[in-house]
């Protein structure tokens, strides 16, 4: 069994690929030269945050994340706090 990556997408955990192996297939073929390119030339600090954005790219995640931010384009408050509000309000 391939390792996974675990994410929450509408409070509901979901599992997407978790290897170089099991990402590429679900890469459109129109893009896999591009994924290709970008995994080869990554640094290896950035490895993982290359892999994990193929890996939401069309998935319920990648889907909630578009929604969230047509939601933010459009000017709705939509409840969230720049990080230094939040660390003077937890201190």
């Amino acid at each position: 069994m391939h390792p996974t990556l675990k994410t929450m997408v509408n409070g509901e955990l979901i599992e997407l690929p978790g290897t170089i192996a099991t990402i590429r297939p679900t890469v459109p073929p129109e893009l896999r030269d591009q994924f290709d390119t970008e995994v080869e030339t990554a640094p290896a600090a950035q490895l993982p945050t290359v892999l994990v954005r193929w890996a939401l790219a069309g998935s319920a995640a990648n889907q909630e994340d578009d929604a969230l931010f047509a939601r933010l384009e459009a000017g709705e408050d939509i409840g969230a706090v720049e990080a230094d509000d939040d660390a003077r309000g937890a201190a």
